[in-house]
């Protein structure tokens, strides 16, 4: 299997993220599970339902989401989390995502999310770590705010490494921030991040 250097790993994760997107009519968001692989084309059903035929621009950018724990979390860390507001304004932490030193500051900040209705994205430096009767507390701070997030047992926590064409095939879960409308109706990314080793992306 090929991989980019760690740099240039690190340095096209963070240019693909933090890029100023296209206009939103013509990007379409894929949690998605590839059907099929003909050659270049990946046929792939989103998890609405719906079913597009998917390629990689060039130089292509595979990036795997691998399983990782609590334990792999240290203060001073880098994490994003995505979850659910409580009452008492913490973030209840459906999974945590470790991203690697050279890509610190990638989404920084708390904002609205799509993967559950009303969910939120907190993409924070680790201040803080301490267990509480429902789990793990991280406290975090961002460039305009802090938050703490509770990490339970059912959170899933996993890291990202660089990743390979080869590893994506028929039943592979894949992830897509943006991908661009083409005049064909197919769609195009320079980007699919996927899960390896049974972990993620999450639906």
């Amino acid at each position: 299997m090929q991989f980019l250097p760690p740099a240039s790993f690190a340095a096209a994760c963070f240019a693909l993220i933090l890029a100023t997107p296209a206009p939103a009519q013509e990007n379409v968001r894929l949690r998605a599970t590839i059907e099929k692989v003909d050659g270049p084309v990946y046929t792939v059903k989103n998890r609405d339902g719906t079913e597009w035929k998917l390629t990689v621009s060039d130089p292509p950018l595979y990036v795997a989401i691998a399983p990782a724990t609590m334990a792999d979390i240290k203060p001073g860390m880098f994490v994003g989390s995505a979850g659910m507001m409580r009452d008492d304004g913490t973030q209840k932490a459906i999974e945590v995502h470790i991203f690697p030193e050279s890509m610190r500051g990638t989404g920084e900040g708390h904002y609205d999310w799509d993967l559950l209705p009303k969910s939120k994205m907190t993409n924070a430096n680790v201040e803080h770590m301490v267990t509480s009767s429902d789990g793990q507390l991280l406290s975090v701070k961002y460039k305009d705010g802090e938050k703490k997030l509770l990490v339970t047992p059912e959170t899933v926590v996993v890291t990202y490494v660089p990743g390979s064409k080869d590893d994506l095939k028929p039943g592979t879960k894949i992830f897509v921030s943006a991908a661009k409308k083409q005049p064909d109706g197919t769609l195009q990314t320079p980007r699919i991040t996927y899960g390896r080793d049974g972990a993620g992306p999450a639906f």
